[in-house]
């Protein structure tokens, strides 16, 4: 049997299986049905027998054709229910973020702006790999606290820069990815989730969570108490995220005498900036600034396609290059499937039912011990996402509550250990947070190996909360 049928054939195997099993007492036939069904596209999607995006869109159908998941758990679905549900996903602001951020990455290669800056970076920075990967991850913590979207931070404005870097090296997703490529893309992912747990205003979901646990305890959670409380952690993380990668992502250029010197070189042959070159500056700026400031005018995807819109009419780009980026239109497809996918396991009721069985299991330990047990399950139930934000919308008032019944356990303290987890649980899978799909997007991280790493870098941001965060807010919290 070859590998490629083998990959075909197993995440069919999965689901079937898993389908076969009896079902649970609580959870009604057509949950567990879909539930067998996601966990085959998560295989599919690690195994890659098809692109990920064909993997979402198959999944998608068949949960469509076989009208698994209903507007309300047990509610009758319609024909006209369930492809509405189907196609839910293409209306979610994140998914169409993400689309622009690969349309200003082609902004900054066609106008050159791209080039110049990435040039300009190595001829400073380029001497050694590890230095560019914690001017990578600077950048993002410098934007972080101002820039409540890691979609526009990370995917918006870092990505179309970094995305610029590895050619100059000879690195490219087909020829030599290892060479830096792989590195640079992987440290910039890693970093954001990082960032974005650092700040209360670095994550949209960080805001939610926050009105949640205000409106359940009556106690509100200020920008210092989260930025203090995470500090330790924080700090750390950020300091090893550009060396862990470093280690299980290595480039294999680790030191480059020549290259910085042949970066000012061609810095210097490109001459003064290109009229496209200002404009598309311009316009990065605008984004930036909007993004930073604009909150209470637009959203940020709102932002996005007016600045594609006005890259098109300045000629920055043309409607051809918008209709022709193919890795737009199927990171555009792969995201809306998976958001939608992921969504329906809270609308089947699969969720609420694994959370309640979960709480009745932690019942009956020290208090302590229940704690750290609730935040690993928390963030481990971020497999089964695609979207922060649902997370903290489906498990953190459930979790919340929870807490609460559990004799000599602060409520606050678990709170605040849970909302820290809403950045870092981004870096599981290619899919976990809105930078994902576009760092994952450019190709340099294989499919398999992304989920790897990804599973690497959770083990590290879990125990560097766990042993000193943990400590830390409980010292902290009185």
């Amino acid at each position: 049997m070859t590998a490629s049928l083998v990959k075909k054939i197993m995440p069919l195997l999965v689901a079937v299986v898993v389908w076969l099993i009896p079902v649970p007492d609580g959870l009604s036939s057509d949950a567990w049905s879909y539930f067998s069904l996601f966990l085959g596209v998560v295989v599919a999607l690690v195994l890659e027998p098809v692109p990920a995006a064909a993997v979402g869109l198959i999944g998608i159908v068949i949960a469509v054709v076989f009208r698994l998941v209903a507007v309300e758990p047990g509610a009758e679905v319609t024909a006209k229910a369930a492809i509405n549900w189907g196609l839910s996903g293409f209306k979610n602001s994140t998914v169409w973020l993400i689309f622009v951020a690969f349309m200003f990455a082609l902004g900054y290669q066609k106008s050159g702006l791209g080039r110049r800056i990435a040039l300009f970076l190595i001829k400073k920075l380029g001497r050694r790999s590890l230095g560019m990967g914690y001017a990578v991850a600077l950048a993002d913590l410098v934007l972080a606290p101002f820039i409540p979207s890691n979609t526009a931070r990370s995917g918006g404005t870092i990505f179309p820069i970094v995305n610029n870097i590895p050619a100059i090296y000879g690195s490219t997703p087909e020829q030599e990815p290892e060479k830096i490529g792989r590195y640079l893309c992987w440290t910039g992912f890693a970093a954001t989730c990082v960032t974005s747990s650092m700040f209360l205003t670095a994550l949209a979901p960080n805001l939610l969570a926050m009105s949640i646990v205000e409106k359940l305890l009556g106690t509100e959670i200020g920008w210092m108490v989260w930025f203090t409380g995470f500090l330790p952690v924080g700090i750390i993380l950020f300091l090893l995220v550009p060396l862990i990668s470093y280690v299980i992502c290595p480039p294999t250029i680790k030191l480059s005498e020549s290259i910085p010197d042949w970066a000012g070189k061609e810095l210097s042959a490109l001459g003064p900036l290109s009229g496209a070159e200002k404009k598309m500056a311009l316009l990065a700026l605008l984004a930036l600034l909007l993004w930073i400031f604009g909150g209470s005018l637009m959203n940020s995807t709102t932002v996005g396609l007016l600045v594609l819109c006005l890259m098109m009419l300045s000629g920055v780009v043309s409607w051809d290059d918008i209709i022709g980026n193919k890795q737009a239109w199927n990171v555009l497809i792969w995201f809306a499937t998976l958001v939608t996918l992921a969504g329906g396991l809270g609308q089947t009721g699969f969720l609420a039912w694994f959370s309640s069985k979960a709480g009745v299991l932690l019942t009956g330990y020290a208090p302590e011990l229940v704690m750290m047990l609730m935040v690993i399950l928390f963030f481990v139930l971020h497999y089964f996402f695609a979207s922060i934000t649902a997370h903290v919308t489906a498990l953190l008032p459930v979790f919340i509550q929870l807490s609460i019944a559990v004799p000599g356990l602060s409520e606050m303290k678990l709170s605040l250990l849970l909302c820290f987890t809403l950045g870092l649980m981004g870096v599981i899978t290619p899919y976990a947070t809105g930078p994902g799909p576009i760092w994952y997007g450019s190709g340099f991280i294989p499919a398999g190996m992304f989920w790897k790493l990804g599973f690497i870098m959770a083990i590290v941001f879990l125990a560097a909360l766990v042993l000193i965060g943990f400590p830390w807010v409980n010292a902290m919290v009185q």
